[in-house]
C-alpha cells in the first residue's frame, strides 16, 4: 500500500487516512488502488466493525491529482478509481467520514456513500466537474438531488462553486459540524459506540437501507462514466486541464 494512504486497525476500528498533505491529499491512481484494497481488507476482516475515512489537518482531499489523472485516466471496469468506487459503494460495514478542511470533487461525492459524515467548522466543499469540462460522477447526479432537492443540487453540480459546511449540513451531506479541535475525538467516540453494537444488526440495517436503490446507483454510475469518458476526450476538458496545470484561466470556445 502506498505511503500516501495509511491503513491502521485499532481494536474494532479500521482507519483509512489520506496522507499526502503537501499535495492537499490529491488522489493518484496508486492511492485509489490502496483505498480500494483497504476497504476490501476491512470488509473481510471479522475483527473490524467500523471504518473511518479521514485526511490531514485542514484538508480532507482536493480530489483527483489532475496531472496523474491525465496520465492514468479511468479506462475499463478495472481502473483503480472504479475499484475504489465499488469497494466503498458495496462496503457492508458502516463507514464514518471525518472531514476537516477542503473536500473537492470525489472528496465530496464519496461522502454520499458513507454512512455518517462529521466535519469541522472550517470545511468547504465543491464538485467542480463542469468547470473541468466533465460531468458528475460516483452517482452524485442521483444522490445529491435526493439529499438536497433538485434546485440546490443544480446550484452545486452545475456551477461547481464552493459551498460552506453550513450548507453541507443543511442539505444532509454532513451529520454534524464541530470545532476542528474536537472533530477526531468525536468521530472516534462515535466509531467505538457503533462498534459496540451487535454487528449483524448494524450490517443488516445498512444493507436494507441501501438495497432499495442499489441497482439504480449502479446504472447511474455506469451512465456517468460513459459520459465522463466522452467529455474527458473533448476540447473543453482538454482546455480546462491544460489551463489548470498552466495556472491560467481557461478559454472555452
Amino acid at each position: 500500500m502506498t505511503q500516501d494512504i495509511l491503513y491502521a486497525i485499532d481494536g474494532r476500528i479500521a482507519t483509512l487516512r489520506f496522507n499526502r498533505p503537501d499535495k492537499k491529499n490529491a488522489i493518484t491512481a496508486a492511492m485509489y488502488a490502496a483505498l480500494a484494497q483497504g476497504l476490501r481488507d476491512a470488509a473481510h476482516d471479522d475483527a473490524v466493525r467500523v471504518i473511518v475515512m479521514m485526511g490531514s489537518p485542514g484538508v480532507f482531499t482536493a480530489g483527483n491529482d489532475l496531472e496523474d489523472f491525465l496520465h492514468h485516466p479511468p479506462q475499463g471496469n478495472d481502473s483503480p478509481v472504479l475499484q475504489f468506487m465499488r469497494a466503498l459503494r458495496d462496503q457492508p460495514k458502516p463507514v464514518i467520514a471525518c472531514v476537516d478542511g477542503l473536500a473537492i470533487g470525489i472528496g465530496t461525492t464519496l461522502l454520499m456513500h458513507c454512512d455518517l459524515v462529521y466535519a469541522s467548522e472550517q470545511s468547504r466543499f465543491a464538485v467542480p466537474f463542469t468547470q473541468l469540462g466533465v460531468c458528475a460522477e460516483f452517482a452524485s447526479s442521483l444522490l445529491l438531488p435526493q439529499l438536497a432537492g433538485y434546485h440546490r443540487a443544480a446550484d452545486i453540480l452545475l456551477t461547481g462553486e464552493f459551498f460552506p459546511v453550513e450548507v453541507a449540513a443543511q442539505i444532509g451531506l454532513v451529520n454534524r459540524v464541530l470545532p476542528a479541535s474536537e472533530l477526531e475525538n468525536f468521530v472516534r467516540s462515535k466509531a467505538h459506540a457503533l462498534a459496540a453494537l451487535p454487528s449483524d444488526a448494524v450490517r443488516t440495517t445498512k444493507r436494507l437501507m441501501k438495497a432499495t436503490q442499489a441497482s439504480l446507483v449502479d446504472v447511474v454510475m455506469q451512465e456517468e462514466l460513459t459520459e465522463f469518458t466522452r467529455l474527458l476526450s473533448g476540447p473543453d476538458a482538454k482546455e480546462a486541464f491544460e489551463a489548470f496545470i498552466q495556472k491560467r484561466k481557461p478559454q472555452f470556445t
